[in-house]
């Protein structure tokens, strides 16, 4: 059943607009002005052109046909009786807002409950009150049934959502960058030379469609001079550098590459930036290996950076992260960074851990990119810290869909 809205009560006593329109114009054309000063005279042009009952041409509105009838307001007044009316003109009609259906009250419906026993409490009980008059039934708090698993994040999830906090609690802004990106900018913008083992097929993933990108030439141009010539004191790599190779795209292998694109963007000096890249590499999946993984990047800049700078982030990283209460450093080699450091953390079960790798960036790297400051980089599979904080052994586990393990594991950072 269908019951009339206010505007369908006030057409029934009034008549359609459309109705109100022709009576209007049957004693000739009139200017639509003066068509403009009858009620709701936007609804009934409307739909006075839709039955095409009425034209409109330079200025002037005609009556070009009469309707025998109007099924729309004998619908309303059917309605108004109680009595059914047919689904097409009631779709019409409730298009219109002139009807809507008929609601039951709230309070009947709460009426119903009322001296029942019932278990849940409904919104029409608690509107109207009527809550007070019903029985609830009782309820054995001491009972002991199937265990309830409250809903949470996943894990793995959770846990990289909590290292952002801890970085952004540290002062750092999140970079961010493309998924599929340039060989410039993941190994070229780094000084990493076009004939580096690290480039090959066996190493990273390429796209075979589209097959390459663009980059911003002027910068193309610094980077390809410090491979080729070098710069700042330095000799390159001494070969001709190609930019149709640096074009070529593909899936980043490392979350250094927006580090790269951010010292490129001006950024704020001093600066402290972080990202939490997803990377790919073509690896054999084993339980500490995955083709895809994420990578966690990180840069800080300031004219007065130093070594014993970099070690002093390296270790508050280190405790503020993985909760580690003791770190040792160690010389490493990066093509991006002199000098390169490897930090390892003490677990209390398995003894020392690789953490990560960090070092100054080279001013081969810095200088193309419109950098004079010095710069210090860290960067960590994130992944196999997951393993290491929520005690797994198989890194697959960390997109496991074992409900047991999903339930189980606890959180801790």
């Amino acid at each position: 059943m269908y019951i009339l809205t206010k505007e369908g009560k006030k057409y029934l006593e009034k008549g359609l607009p459309e109705r109100r329109l022709v009576e209007f114009l049957r004693s000739g054309k009139k200017t639509i002005e003066k068509a403009r000063q009858l009620e709701d005279f936007a609804i009934a042009i409307q739909w006075a052109k839709k039955n095409n009952w009425v034209m409109a041409v330079q200025g002037e509105i005609e009556l070009i046909k009469e309707p025998e009838d109007y099924p729309e307001e004998t619908a309303l007044k059917a309605v108004s009786d109680g009595r059914q009316i047919n689904e097409k003109t009631a779709s019409i009609l409730i298009n219109r807002r002139l009807i809507e259906k008929e609601r039951e009250d709230i309070v009947k419906v709460a009426k119903k409950s009322v001296g029942k026993e019932i278990t849940n409490l409904t919104p029409e009980l608690i509107k109207t009150g009527l809550w007070k008059e019903v029985k609830l039934k009782p309820y054995n708090v001491g009972a002991v049934g199937r265990k309830v698993y409250p809903g949470k994040r996943q894990p793995y999830l959770q846990f990289v959502s909590q290292i952002k906090k801890k970085l952004v609690e540290l002062g750092f802004k999140e970079m961010g960058g493309p998924l599929i990106e340039t060989e410039f900018w993941n190994f070229d913008a780094l000084y990493q030379p076009q004939n580096h083992p690290a480039r090959s097929w066996a190493a990273t993933y390429q796209l075979k469609e589209p097959k390459y990108g663009s980059i911003d030439k002027n910068i193309a141009s610094r980077v390809g001079k410090a491979h080729e010539k070098g710069i700042a004191g330095g000799k390159g790599w001494g070969y001709r550098w190609d930019p149709k190779k640096a074009m070529q795209l593909m899936p980043r292998a490392h979350g250094t590459c927006l580090s790269a694109r951010t010292l490129a963007g001006k950024p704020d000096i001093p600066g402290k930036y972080f990202a939490i890249a997803r990377c790919y590499r073509p690896d054999v999946i084993d339980a500490t290996h995955l083709i895809e993984f994420n990578h966690a990047e990180g840069i800080v800049i300031d004219e007065s950076l130093t070594l014993r700078s970099l070690l002093g982030i390296l270790e508050m990283f280190a405790r503020e992260i993985t909760g580690a209460k003791k770190v040792k450093f160690f010389p490493d080699y990066y093509p991006f960074t002199e000098p390169s450091v490897q930090l390892s953390a003490k677990h209390p079960e398995m003894g020392w851990i690789e953490f990560g790798g960090s070092g100054i960036f080279r001013e081969e790297l810095t200088k193309p990119l419109g950098i004079d400051a010095p710069v210090i980089a860290w960067g960590l599979g994130i992944d196999r810290l997951a393993m290491f904080k929520l005690g797994i052994e198989d890194i697959r586990y960390l997109f496991s869909s074992d409900l047991k393990w999903l339930r189980e594991t606890k959180m801790v950072i």
